[in-house]
């Protein structure tokens, strides 16, 4: 059975681009007979509130959007989270990092690097040289870090990878794409990789849509996959729909919301016409 899942963060009201991301995947359910799961990814309690929450549950009620089962919330899965970590750090595939983002964007600036795509710079791998003696002692200190995920090192015990993509087809992982990603934040015991990795896995998703500006960060899920021996689904990466300005929905740019497209009048039949639903 074909499984698809929307998974928005509760960090404000949704807008246009999450209601073409959530149609989509419920589409593609509908398309096949399957089940469309809905997750909360809330496991950023500084950025995440509850009352986003509701919002979310109201705005896709509104779109006329159903969802099976019972409504997974990221932040109750620590205890798994942190289980995979100490797996990985077993593996010794994950090293501690002491770096700040601004010591690492300090550093692309020196080497004359252009700002990395994502909205995290890449990193280039300083900490990974420093020795255990010096890390453990650094850790026994105190000294804030983060643990992240030496890809070469797990490239070398998976072997060469591949996804398949509906919309693009077979995909080599290339696991340099990101470089060395966090995978325990200094504030968090997760990151967004493992979690959506493994909250994939255990709610047996079999199919994930999302937007095409995450596609690079599929390279790393599909290594995180292979390490921890997770079932591999398919990926469905849509187009981003984007406002007249020709730039992507956004939060963090003010996009309109739907509370406000739907206080303002606006019919849902229409909207979801607009969007192709």
């Amino acid at each position: 059975m074909v499984i698809t899942r929307f998974a928005p963060s509760p960090t404000g009201r949704l807008h246009l681009g999450h209601a073409y991301s959530a149609l989509f995947a419920e589409s593609l359910a509908i398309r096949d007979g399957g089940k469309f799961l809905l997750r909360i990814e809330d496991i950023d309690k500084n950025r995440c509130k509850d009352e986003h929450i509701e919002g979310i549950y109201e705005d896709l009620q509104w779109l006329g959007i159903r969802w099976s089962s019972e409504v997974l919330i990221q932040s109750s899965r620590f205890n798994e989270y942190k289980n995979c970590i100490n797996k990985l750090r077993e593996m010794e595939v994950l090293y501690p990092c002491f770096c700040s983002r601004k010591k690492i964007e300090a550093e692309q600036s020196n080497a004359g690097l252009a700002p990395h795509g994502s909205d995290s710079p890449k990193y280039s791998g300083s900490c990974r040289e420093i020795g255990s003696e010096e890390r453990e002692g650094r850790i026994a200190n105190g000294e804030p870090h983060s643990w992240r995920l030496d890809c070469s090192k797990s490239y070398s015990i998976t072997g060469e990878l591949q996804w398949y993509d509906q919309l693009a087809g077979n995909i080599n992982v290339e696991p340099s794409i990101l470089g060395d990603v966090i995978i325990s934040r200094k504030d968090i015991e997760t990151s967004y990789h493992l979690a959506v990795t493994l909250d994939d896995a255990d709610q047996g998703v079999t199919l994930i849509s999302r937007g095409e500006d995450l596609m690079e960060s599929t390279h790393v899920h599909r290594l995180l996959q292979c390490l921890l021996e997770l079932p591999v689904p398919q990926w469905c990466h849509h187009k981003l729909i984007k406002n007249s300005d020709g730039k992507r929905f956004s939060k963090r740019e003010g996009s309109l919301t739907l509370k406000e497209m739907r206080d303002s009048g606006i019919k849902v039949e229409d909207l979801r016409g607009d969007l192709g639903f």
